[in-house]
């Protein structure tokens, strides 16, 4: 009887938490036969100025994607020759609308992120209560471990309980408190300043 063939998503950033996430998971959810399907989305592009302007800064950030996406490839080839590997650039917005869409059309079984102060997963946290049903997935959110990522780290089966490596399954994520906006200092006048002037007047 064939394994099902699982297809994991790892989301591509220029952040070391995210590398730290896919080794991660090469070492700990990969197995044999699972599709990998490496994904960077980056940032739209304005409507301000011209056309062709819009279009090389377009194409420059696509080709930046995808060198960003064959860096990780490379990781993976180096730790697991024969893993099949499919890589994905596109354009869209910060709130993770796109990876969501994504993510459900690709039909993913677990999403692999590195969690970081600026993840789009704290947004969506923010627009939906549980990440993991709007994701139709498992969702693996991985924090940079304060020790060194070695092949004998923990496995799924101990991480829950060993958060050393601060891997986390999302159900729920709490979204850090925002601090308020700061108030302008204001520098008040001198009281004896004042005083000083009213009785100037005072006198004239």
């Amino acid at each position: 009887m064939e394994m099902e063939v699982r297809r994991i998503v790892v989301v591509v950033e220029e952040v070391e938490v995210a590398r730290t996430a896919m080794v991660w998971a090469l070492h700990n959810v990969l197995r044999y036969g699972d599709l990998v399907t490496l994904l960077h989305v980056f940032p739209a592009t304005t409507t301000t100025g011209s056309k062709s302007r819009n279009r090389k800064k377009l194409r420059l950030l696509r080709l930046k994607g995808f060198q960003l996406a064959l860096s990780f490839k490379d990781i993976c080839i180096h730790s697991f020759p024969n893993t099949k590997i499919e890589i994905v650039v596109t354009e869209g917005d910060e709130e993770g609308s796109r990876i969501t869409d994504l993510v459900r059309q690709i039909g993913a079984s677990t999403l692999v992120a590195g969690l970081h102060d600026q993840s789009f997963l704290y947004r969506l946290a923010m627009a939906h209560k549980n990440i993991g049903n709007n994701l139709n997935c498992k969702v693996l959110a991985i924090k940079q471990p304060t020790s060194p990522l070695t092949s004998s780290g923990p496995t799924l089966s101990d991480s829950s309980t060993s958060m050393d490596f601060s891997q986390i399954e999302i159900s729920s994520l709490s979204v850090p408190e925002i601090p308020p906006p700061k108030i302008p200092y204001q520098v008040c006048p001198d009281p004896s300043a004042i005083i000083w002037r009213s009785r100037r007047r005072r006198k004239q």
